[in-house]
């Protein structure tokens, strides 16, 4: 997997090398007005960045033969994948600043700065989920891992900084774009398409249809996911049929446009089990995971059953730009949904979990969920978010709109007096905003939890904006510097679906319900 995974990416470097000369030379030396820096430094920038990683996959594809099993090698094959991640981020960015504002072989939504800052956001996040990997494992390994993925790092973290940030746009206080009324339509999906995620079951045209019984093309939903096209701009839908499956579906970044269509949540279940304990990397645990782009899923269920005991257990992870979660149900426990990277948006879904139940360093807006607490173990404490914002320049966090927010059946029914918090803070900038939501009384009054004593109180960015509900009382919250009473629209506005994931220029074309702004 280490010495694939170095090719993949030696390949794109290649590839990325023979482009370059493709690019108009005029265009080249300009300077975008979305960077800082002339766009030729911006290209050798990324370019040696690129070369950075390959020297990285070198060295971890010399590590893949003497340890064959175990979390270690599982450690090693994530970081191989999310360094192959982190060159297809760097290759769209090179593009993006190429063509400014177009879209270039059917990536992002074609607008320059948008794209850049969630791109190389996500670029910049991978090194720091590999070696989050090495938890539990030869420490000597990870030294040398970490020692050479530092220059990767920082030197994406340089490109990233070359990205301007534009006032008015969406992380501004007080700025912003007036709201568009018109639907559009990415290149990805045509005009008929757009009524998938609304269209009953019966009315949808499936390509392939998975059914336990055999009534189907198959009988696992991996089966299907393989047999979907790779890279391809048409819509490719998969109709699953009511059952429990009983297996981990990995959704690679070459299948991009999937939908998945359940027979209903709880109806269509996708179960399974892995977990921290029993040797898995938190990465690797989750039972359901999508990197390609532009994936849709309607109608079913994501689950970890591996219990609040096993720690570490992933129900669903996304790393798909441009993806919709639509009218499903992800359970677990500990780190449930794990919304790696990316733009993403979640409409009607229950989530449920304990520690840290929703996670990760995407930009992710949640509208009408229900999200609720479970019982943890004895002397454990609920923390419903953890997000891992690493630096201010990325564009990444979680969004809570028109959300419910309460205690799941077993907690309600448990004498264990578990403390449950809207969140706390897993990396520096840490950065979430609950917002139009109704809190139960689960939640502390204190509102917020603490990392580690005073780690990231300053840095963070915790926000509450028009919340109600018996848990919603602001009088006893936290007195964190990073903490923020938002009482203001204009304040608030950044954290909207039109402003914080530029949903407007991408979701009307799903056919998926949202609320671009602050009104219901």
């Amino acid at each position: 997997m280490g010495r694939r995974g170095f090719f993949t990416v030696l390949s794109v470097f290649v590839l990325l090398s023979n482009s370059v000369p493709a690019f108009s030379s005029s265009v080249s030396d300009l300077q975008s007005e979305c960077l800082s820096v002339p766009s030729a430094i911006f290209s050798s920038t990324i370019q040696s960045t690129i070369s950075e990683i390959q020297s990285v996959l070198s060295l971890i594809s010399k590590f893949a033969g003497p340890f064959g099993g175990g979390r270690l090698s599982s450690a090693l094959n994530d970081c191989a994948e999310l360094l192959d991640f982190s060159a297809d981020e760097l290759t769209w960015s090179l593009a993006a600043s190429k063509f400014p504002n177009k879209k270039v072989n059917g990536t992002g939504i074609g607008k320059e700065r948008s794209d850049l800052k969630a791109w190389l956001s996500a670029a910049l996040g991978n090194q720091e989920t590999c070696l989050d990997g090495f938890d539990g494992t030869d420490g000597i390994v990870k030294q040398l891992v970490a020692g050479s993925l530092s220059a990767v790092t920082s030197s994406v973290g340089q490109v990233l900084k070359m990205v301007r940030d534009i006032p008015g746009a969406s992380f501004f206080p007080g700025g912003g774009r007036k709201l568009l009324q018109r639907d559009g339509f990415p290149d990805w999906m045509s005009a008929g398409e757009r009524k998938l995620l609304q269209a009953p079951v019966g009315g949808v045209k499936a390509d392939v249809t998975v059914a336990l019984d055999g009534t189907g093309n198959f009988t696992t939903v991996s089966e299907a996911v393989k047999a979907a096209p790779d890279n391809s701009s048409r819509r490719f839908v998969i109709y699953i049929k009511k059952g429990v499956y009983k297996e981990n579906v990995e959704i690679k970044k070459k299948k991009w446009n999937l939908m998945m269509i359940g027979d209903g949540t709880g109806v269509t279940v996708i179960s399974g089990n892995r977990n921290f304990i029993d040797g898995w990397t938190t990465f690797r645990s989750a039972t359901f995971a999508v990197s390609g782009r532009g994936f849709i899923a309607r109608d079913m269920t994501f689950e970890n059953t591996a219990g609040p005991e096993k720690h570490q257990a992933v129900a669903l992870r996304s790393d798909s730009d441009l993806s919709v979660i639509y009218r499903c149900g992800i359970h677990g426990y500990q780190d449930t949904l794990y919304a790696h990277s990316l733009r993403q948006f979640y409409r009607e879904c229950h989530i449920t979990g304990t520690v840290d139940f929703i996670f990760g360093n995407g930009a992710v807006v949640f509208q009408n969920c229900l999200i609720q607490a479970r019982k943890p173990l004895p002397n454990q404490k609920n923390s419903i978010t953890a997000q891992g914002r690493k630096e201010p320049e990325q564009n990444t966090g979680f969004a809570f709109q028109f959300c419910n927010i309460s205690a799941y059946s077993d907690l309600l029914a448990s004498q264990n007096a578990t403390s449950t918090y809207l969140g706390r803070p897993w990396k520096l900038y840490s950065r979430t905003v609950f917002m139009q939501s109704y809190m139960s009384s689960v939640i502390r009054p204190e509102g917020w939890l603490e990392w580690a004593g005073d780690f990231a109180l300053d840095s963070l960015y915790y926000a509450e904006f028009m919340n109600y509900g018996p848990g919603a009382g602001l009088g006893g919250r936290v007195k964190w510097p990073g903490y923020h009473l938002l009482n203001n629209t204009a304040q608030a506005r950044n954290f909207t679906v039109e402003m914080f994931i530029d949903g407007n220029l991408w979701l009307p074309a799903t056919g998926v319900k949202f609320t671009a702004g602050l009104a219901v």
